[in-house]
């Protein structure tokens, strides 16, 4: 059996703050590779995991029928909560 004949997983994340809730800061990870590149997980391992495709049409039904106010709400919060101000901080 050789080295390379062994598959190993490639977990390539970044750690990153988070926001949960309305006043808790917690660590989470940034996915580098995978179908979720970009994307903030709570565990390196939901990187590589497939897209749930009613989740991702029902949030596009979602945008397209609240986008604006969605927009409008999280630009606030980014704003005037002082734990966004910190994850803002935090992540530089």
């Amino acid at each position: 059996m050789d080295l390379f004949d062994i598959p190993t997983p490639v977990l390539e994340t970044k750690l990153v703050w988070a926001r949960t809730g309305k006043n808790k800061l917690v660590r989470k990870f940034r996915c580098v590779a995978g179908k979720r590149a970009g994307r903030v997980v709570g565990d390196p391992s939901q990187c590589h995991l497939p897209i749930n495709v009613l989740k991702k049409f029902k949030l596009k039904q979602t945008k397209a029928k609240l986008g604006g106010r969605m927009l409008k709400k999280s630009l606030k919060t980014k704003k005037y909560n002082p734990i966004s101000k910190l994850v803002q901080r935090l992540n530089k």
